[in-house]
């Protein structure tokens, strides 16, 4: 293995210095919110403006895992990966624009409260929190913690636990005590960091390859020597951003599939939608979708085609392509294209701008952790355990939310085994896979409960149910046997269970729990029209009044989280404002896919 250069004093410095910012836009945001509160705690007290919406959507989306993941899959296959991103510009509208409206109007704090308060019955509230929770440690939480992990483990040399182990300390810290205003706060200082830093580490990598010409004339003959398997070079498709059916990225599935995922991962997740509820008025909501949108631009340009730059630099670790080639070059034998990213930071930058980085890696890191524990947190507080005490109060509530964190870290430090042989080590691609065995039943679902009136409690849970059953078939042959080799092999799952790519799967799954949904549905009588004003979208500027189904909260326990939003009047020529960059979004994204197709 090539020597790389460690952290100097001036890195831990910037480093030390990071922490510093960071902690006193902790403490200062601290005076704006109410830590002592449900709502203040968990909702910043519903009083965030716009800039701090887009940046913490932006910074909850944009994990130490993308740094990692998508710069790996971009070494190992080229820019097709960057359509994960640029998805996100097209359905991000169609979160502020189509679902937080209706979550608005209907007052809840959680997503598992809108299919209750949509449904009736807590069946389905209950077993949409524990999937939840469940896709939190399996695709997020224990991945974070990795790739961010892996970072330290390049720079400082620790081993793999123990890296964890700092970053959790850290990590638990920073989100039990601050509530979702300080998380949001310091999410904008982090997404200046994120994109401040990333460009610099671009700019220096691109320029050593030779700019985008150099890069596209020598990525494909990036190889690593003496190594005759099959995938040594890289893809001729590399630079293409739709491919073939059979291909790695297959464009039906990153048309179909992808746009299932997306749709569940915007529109319905907590993480995601959290921020949005805490705005102070949808047009607030609007513009911080709309300045997201426009910061998923960056990652092709500022993570992909550095990766692929990796891959030329450092051809015979990143590009290593057999087991005992790549055990040699990184110590793992799945695969070295996740340690495309910290090479880059190691090997290019002068001391100082390294520890820059190391700092935007931890910033993504803490601000996207941070942003689960807190979403976790709230679903399991407000959507599991209040139902089990309904007479706990505000007090009991918050430390319950802050000490199922540790149960959360516990149970992400046993996946870790998991992700780190996963997908022949290409972290971003197993987020996606084992996504797309889970996510879309739940997407199915919630795209049915506001577009579909006539569907009914009885076909969202078993529609839902057997969905995951479909997943489950698919997702546990996988982990158990291995799918997805290196060098594109199966692994032990058979082909005939895991030869479907999981986009197209994902794409067939939500397809599937949405004609068990509609059918299921039609055997039961449907639900009433004045159980439904301002909950689906045919009735959303609805006036009349609307007569729950049952409440949402267990007797005893008001936690002045619930009830209608009023839709506050909106000031004309910001709304403009807003509408206009929206149209200008969807030109840009356009353009995009068109121009890299």
């Amino acid at each position: 293995m090539e020597p790389v250069p460690g952290v100097s004093a001036w890195d831990l410095g910037v480093i030390g210095g990071y922490f510093m910012v960071i902690l006193i836009v902790g403490l200062w945001s601290l005076r704006k919110g109410s830590r002592g509160t449900v709502s203040g705690y968990f909702l910043a007290g519903r009083s965030m403006s716009w800039a701090p919406v887009g940046a913490s959507l932006f910074a909850s989306n944009i994990g130490s895992g993308h740094f990692v993941g998508l710069a790996g899959t971009g070494a190992a296959g080229g820019i097709a990966v960057g359509g994960f991103e640029w998805s996100g510009m097209f359905i991000v509208l169609l979160l502020g624009w189509v679902f937080v409206p209706i979550y608005l109007r209907a007052g809840v704090s959680t997503m598992p409260q809108y299919l209750q308060l949509r449904f009736g019955g807590r069946r389905l509230r209950l077993l949409l929190s524990l999937l939840s929770l469940g896709l939190y440690i399996s695709t997020k939480i224990s991945v974070d913690m990795f790739s961010g992990a892996l970072f330290i483990r390049e720079a400082l040399g620790w081993d793999l636990y123990p890296s964890v182990g700092a970053l959790l300390a850290v990590t638990a810290l920073y989100t039990v005590t601050g509530g979702l205003t300080a998380l949001m706060y310091a999410d904008l200082v982090q997404t200046l960091l994120i994109v401040g830093g990333a460009s610099v580490l671009a700019g220096y990598a691109l320029s050593a390859v030779g700019g985008l010409p150099g890069l596209r004339a020598r990525y494909p003959l990036a190889a690593a020597h003496n190594v005759t398997a099959p995938c040594r070079l890289p893809r001729d498709d590399a630079f293409r951003l739709l491919r073939g059916p059979s291909a790695d990225l297959p464009w039906p599935g990153l048309v179909l599939g992808l746009g299932v995922l997306a749709a569940w991962y915007w529109c319905t997740d907590q993480v995601i939608v959290q921020r949005c509820l805490a705005a102070r008025s949808l047009a607030h909501v609007r513009a911080g979708c709309v300045l997201c949108g426009y910061l998923k631009v960056l990652p092709m340009f500022l993570m992909v085609l550095p990766g692929m730059a990796a891959r030329v630099l450092f051809p015979e670790v990143v590009g290593c392509a057999d087991p005992q080639s790549c055990l040699q070059a990184c110590g793992s034998p799945s695969g070295c294209s996740n340690v495309a990213y910290p090479r880059l930071v190691l090997s290019l930058l002068p001391p100082g701008l390294r520890g820059l980085m190391l700092a935007v890696v931890l910033a993504a890191l803490m601000s996207s952790l941070a942003s689960i524990f807190s979403s976790a947190g709230t679903l399991f507080t407000l959507d599991i355990y209040k139902h089990l005490r309904p007479q706990a109060g505000p007090r009991h509530l918050l430390m319950v939310g802050r000490l199922w964190v540790l149960v959360l870290v516990g149970l992400s430090l046993a996946w870790l085994p998991v992700v780190e042989a996963a997908r022949g080590g290409q972290l971003f691609d197993y987020i996606q896979a084992m996504g797309s065995y889970v996510a879309p039943p739940v997407a199915a679902v919630f795209v049915l409960a506001i577009f579909c009136p006539r569907v009914n409690e009885p076909g969202a849970f078993w529609g839902l149910l057997g969905g995951l059953a479909v997943g489950l078939s698919r997702l546990v042959p996988e982990v158990a046997l291995g799918g997805g080799g290196s060098c594109g092999a199966v692994g032990g799952c058979p082909t005939w269970i895991c030869g479907l790519h999981y986009l197209h799967f994902g794409a067939l799954l939500f397809l599937l729990t949405a004609m068990g949904v509609m059918g299921v549905s039609w055997g039961y009588p449907p639900i009433n029209r004045d159980h439904l004003h301002r909950l689906v979208f045919s009735l959303r500027h609805s006036r009349e009044p609307r007569i729950d189904l049952e409440p949402t909260e267990p007797k005893g326990g008001n936690l002045q989280l619930q009830g209608e939003r009023p839709t506050s009047p909106e000031d004309p020529v910001w709304k403009r404002v807003v509408n206009v960059n929206a149209l200008i979004l969807m030109a840009v994204a356009v353009f995009l896919w068109g121009y890299f197709a």
